[in-house]
């Protein structure tokens, strides 16, 4: 091989400034946009207690951005990866919020039913609820709906249209809904978070377009970065002042300034009510508890209040009202009332006194068979067939007065008086579309008995722990399409919903006229009343007698104290007079929801006494993550502070000569020349590690099947990423320690340089030859040049010679090659991500 001659130190000369780290053209926009939609969502404390759905916001967020990252990596059409961001999003809400999915996480029929039910459970209750409204699951999912759909079009406007000042529009509506709403003014951190958010979103985007234009340098690069930023502070500033000055002047975050609002937070838009709906399977909605009725007269009597009935069943969805309510007429209540079914108006008769607290709704609770009902305004009507006091619009209710006849029934009254059918109105005994087995089984538990009565009782009986039905807040895991007979015949596990519809089903399978009734439990006393709150929301069956009426029957396995049991359902041993219930043993009370749908007021024991409530998920995930989470915070801070001071230094510095022997390694800002015992060399690859690790914990809080796929992914994306990284640094720690192997390490990630980038190096090329083929593929410029020489020769001198290659110059002159190679032959995201080195196995 002809010698050459030594290669020439050489003076890099000080450019005008050095291009930003590569990433932050890449990364930058879909971090900044994910930022500006998490920190608008913060608005959302205004309306929303507790801080639960802010962990789902975070991983909708983060895997709308990694998605869309990912795929435009790939050069993906924008309409792909808009609809892979939504498909995300889609296996997020049914691995989070339904229990129907096929593998827990892709959405089938039955998980698309269950949605619409968890939907319309929280489009109730927003209807009826005061804000801050509980977080329960219903709220969750159409918050991370929401504010999904929400990222993914800032991430499309911002990303892929490059418009990030469009964003404006849509983060200002995430505010405007809370700030509508929330009956105070929403925390001034929310409104400093959004501005700072949007500020960098604008700030990202104008440094790009500023720096690089068609991949040339941009003119008027001798400008301060604050020079370049004006522009942006100023927007900033106009947003922050315009949302200060907003909320100062026109009351913004104020009932009062909806239009047609009264400002005092009640009227008809708030309050509590029950929802004229159950349903076969889901999740007992968890709130805090609310007085609702204050009862006088009542006494020690124990006795279930209904606010309506139910007359409709729809199979695998629930009880509900004919046509919607739509039909349900009534006269006025305040008016003479027709007799009730049952109630002849001979037998004694009690006054009871109901004063709402906080109940708002077109429903009014009455006890028994109603004969009177005193002030009540013209607009209340009362239903003589279905039992209700209602009116056509929810309102505030006003305090009335009943005149009930609440007497029990015996036995042997009940056994002696079979209904006629032909006498029932039909909504009352007509059933379509019951599974077979769930007919069977009725028959098969009623065979034996003669009367409507007994086979009722039968049928009581039947839901109780001796035959494995346990009270829960969540129905077991779905097993059979039909939701009724899985519940009957495998489930076994619910609560009153599920306990009242299956009933009500059997019992007209058999020919028993039924309904399922909704209203409140017993209560408790206090003083001289008995109070009535969102925890004693309650479901249960009346059953049709010809000359008792209806007469009530519930099937739910409560031990709370609460519950009641009427004589005629007692043992014939006990010691109850006619009118007395048998209070069952109490136990502690679990914590009820505030408004949606019914829900029990029991302690979920089962006859052994243990605990049947569905365990509460652990927390240990979350804790965890939010460790790793805090810990991969600070510590990006602290690589992203490091990165940017070693960048203005190295702007500072115009380096006139090549470094002593004995000098220390230069530091660059991508932790190429460090000392190898330097554990910040390693920051950013802890960094990933630590956000991946705790988004992998924050998703196995969700669901583990999610936090599975999510690993998956992230591996699948990751893994050769981080090969690729792990090799490249462990070379520059060999160039920077002056290694015997130093230049080797050097030719052989030039070499993977320029393969990751499209030029594979052929092994038979020589050093110059491939030298020559780099250039000018790549396009270096005269410093990358410089350095190519440089390298090349100590390269050549370790191969060739016999003497040690501890060249000081080796270091700076790769330092050139890859920095030159960075600003004129850019990485694509592929390249980043599917190394192409790496298939070389070198």
């Amino acid at each position: 091989m002809t010698a050459t001659a030594p290669p020439r130190p050489h003076t890099p000369q000080p450019r005008p400034s050095a291009p930003p780290p590569v990433w932050t053209s890449s990364v930058l926009a879909p971090v900044a946009a994910g930022l500006a939609t998490l920190f608008a969502s913060t608005s959302l404390t205004g309306v929303v207690s507790g801080w639960a759905w802010f962990g789902y916001l975070l991983v909708a967020v983060v895997l709308i951005a990694s998605t869309g990252l990912a795929l435009r990596s790939l050069r993906a059409p924008t309409i792909v990866v808009g609809l892979a961001q939504l498909l995300v999003l889609l296996l997020l809400i049914t691995g989070a919020f339904t229990t129907s999915g096929i593998l827990k996480i892709f959405p089938g029929p039955d998980a698309f039913g269950e949605l619409r039910g968890v939907l319309a459970a929280a489009a109730e209750q927003i209807r009826v609820g005061l804000p801050p409204i509980e977080g329960t699951p219903p709220i969750l999912c159409l918050i991370t709906i929401a504010i999904g759909l929400v990222a993914v079009l800032v991430d499309t406007l911002a990303v892929a249209a490059a418009a990030p000042a469009a964003t404006g529009l849509v983060l200002l509506c995430v505010y405007a809904v809370p700030a509508a709403l929330a009956e105070d003014m929403l925390p001034w951190w929310t409104f400093l978070l959004g501005a700072a958010a949007f500020a960098a979103l604008l700030a990202v985007d104008g440094n790009h377009r500023h720096r690089r234009w068609r991949n040339r340098d941009a003119p008027g690069l001798g400008n301060s970065a604050s020079t370049l930023s004006a522009p942006v502070g100023v927007v900033a500033a106009a947003i922050a002042m315009g949302l200060v000055i907003g909320t100062a002047v026109t009351g913004v975050g104020t009932v009062g300034s909806l239009p047609g609002g009264t400002g005092s937070g009640r009227g008809g838009a708030g309050g509590f009510g029950v929802e004229p709906f159950t349903q076969l399977r889901g999740l007992l909605d968890q709130g805090e508890n609310v007085e609702l009725f204050k009862v006088y007269g009542m006494g020690a009597d124990k006795r279930l209040l209904r606010a309506f009935t139910l007359d409709t069943y729809t199979p695998n969805k629930g009880w509900g009202l004919a046509q919607n309510g739509r039909a349900q007429q009534g006269v006025q209540a305040n008016k003479g009332l027709p007799p009730a079914p049952g109630d002849d108006g001979s037998g004694p008769a009690r006054e009871i006194r109901i004063e709402p607290t906080n109940w708002v709704d077109n429903w009014l609770p009455i006890y028994g068979a109603p004969r009177a009902l005193n002030g009540l305004a013209d607009n209340w009507l009362y239903d003589p067939v279905g039992g209700a006091v209602f009116t056509t619009t929810k309102q505030n209710a006003p305090a009335y007065t009943e005149t009930a006849s609440i007497e029990n029934p015996t036995k042997d009254e009940l056994r002696r008086d079979d209904a006629r059918l032909a006498e029932v109105p039909q909504q009352f005994t007509q059933i379509d579309r019951v599974d077979p087995r769930v007919v069977a089984k009725a028959k098969q538990l009623t065979e034996n008995e003669s009367n409507n009565f007994d086979k009722a009782q039968a049928l009581w009986s039947f839901f109780t722990a001796q035959n494995g039905f346990v009270y829960d807040t969540k129905t077991a895991d779905a097993t059979d399409s039909d939701a009724l007979a899985d519940f009957i015949l495998n489930g076994k596990r619910g609560f009153c919903e599920q306990y009242a519809s299956a009933m009500a089903v059997m019992l007209r399978s058999v020919g028993i006229p039924s309904r399922v009734a909704i209203g409140f439990s017993s209560g408790t006393p206090k003083g001289d009343y008995v109070s009535i709150t969102s925890e004693d929301a309650h479901a249960w069956v009346e059953v049709y007698f010809q000359t008792k009426g209806w007469v009530s029957f519930d099937p739910t396995p409560l031990l709370d104290g609460r519950a009641v049991v009427p004589p005629y359902l007692q043992n014939d041993t006990g010691s109850s007079t006619a009118n007395d219930t048998q209070e069952v043993p109490s136990a502690p009370a679990s914590s009820a929801p505030a408004t949606g749908t019914p829900r029990d007021p029991g302690a979920d024991l089962g006859a052994d006494g243990g605990t049947g409530q569905q365990e509460e998920e652990p927390l240990w995930p979350a804790i965890l993550a939010g460790i790793l989470g805090g810990l991969a915070a600070a510590l990006t801070v602290v690589t992203i502070v490091r990165s940017q001071l070693r960048y203005r230094a190295l702007l500072r510095s115009s380096p006139a000569r090549s470094p002593a022997p004995d000098a220390p390694a230069p530091v660059r800002e991508d932790g190429g020349f460090l000392d190898d015992q330097n554990v910040t060399n390693w920051l950013p690859l802890i960094v990933i590690g630590l956000w991946v690790a705790a988004f992998a914990f924050l998703a196995a809080w969700v669901s583990w099947w999610f936090a599975l796929a999510l690993v998956i992914v992230l591996g699948g994306l990751g893994t050769p990423t981080a090969i690729r990284e792990i090799k490249r640094r462990l070379r520059l720690q060999k160039i920077a320690s002056r290694s015997p192997a130093a230049a080797d390490a050097a030719w052989r990630e030039l070499r993977d340089e320029c393969a990751d980038r499209g030029l594979p190096l052929s092994d038979g090329d020589t050093v110059r030859v491939a030298g020559r083929k780099v250039v000018e593929k790549h396009r270096l410029d005269e410093e990358g040049r410089t350095g190519l020489r440089t390298v090349i020769g100590v390269v050549e001198r370790s191969w060739y010679s016999d003497q040690p290659a501890d060249d000081p110059t080796l270091g700076p002159a790769f330092d050139e090659v890859r920095r030159s190679l960075k600003r004129n032959a850019p990485m694509s995201w592929k390249g980043r991500l599917f190394p192409r080195s790496l298939r070389r196995g070198k």
